[in-house]
């Protein structure tokens, strides 16, 4: 670095420490409101659509052992074996299954929701569907062992509204991360110290005589 360049350097930061303290955290929200609003803008829409099926325990089952299962097919759901044979049934290839469908489970309820994600509201719905379809095949070849059954509970239905975050939400949401940070950075800055901004004012010590005066007087 040249000597321009750091005298340039010094510079600037000896005029961004003269700055009020609120500049901070009013540049972090700025910087941020529009990194969010930028975000919001420049990613595609994207449309989640569920579908639910539900573990039913045979005669020679329990309620508690279906529930079990339902927890085990939750977790199969998104592997090979099931998305082999949705990708049929959806029109995509198994890779795009492996990235948009998302399954979850509850410990008290014997059901699986399965979750997919597109851009396109009709694809969503089309891999949703296809996936718990699959997972009930797969759970009919495994019936006689496991004693439990696979039953589609609930179609997924086309989605009306978007999942992904509109522009104004995610400058939102940029604006308040901004902010926070130039508030932690304030926080983390070092501190001035007395001497930068305040006189240190000297001790007054009395001389000899107005000390023995002062004794005199008691």
């Amino acid at each position: 670095m040249t000597d321009t360049s750091t005298r340039r350097l010094r510079l600037f930061l000896a005029r961004a420490r003269r700055l009020p303290a609120w500049s901070v955290i009013a540049a972090g929200t700025l910087v941020g409101c529009l990194s969010g609003g930028a975000y919001g803008l420049l990613t595609s829409t994207t449309y989640t659509a569920t579908s639910y099926v539900v573990a039913v325990p045979t005669a020679k089952s329990t309620p508690e052992s279906a529930r079990g299962f339902a927890q085990a097919y939750g977790r199969v759901a998104t592997q090979l074996a099931v998305l082999g044979n949705a990708q049929v049934w959806a029109g995509v290839p198994v890779r795009t299954l492996q990235d948009s469908v998302r399954t979850a489970t509850s410990p008290d309820a014997p059901m699986v929701a399965v979750s997919a994600t597109s851009s396109r509201p009709d694809l969503a719905v089309d891999m949703a569907n296809a996936v718990s379809r699959a997972l009930t095949r797969h759970a009919e070849e495994a019936e006689s062992s496991t004693q439990v059954r696979l039953v589609q509970f609930s179609r997924a239905v086309k989605p009306s509204e978007p999942t992904s975050g509109s522009p104004a939400l995610t400058a939102l949401v940029g604006a308040s991360a901004g902010g926070l940070l130039g508030g932690l950075t304030l926080l983390a800055r070092p501190r001035r110290t007395g001497g930068d901004d305040v006189p240190v004012l000297a001790a007054s010590v009395p001389n000899p005589a107005t000390a023995a005066d002062a004794r005199g007087q008691r």
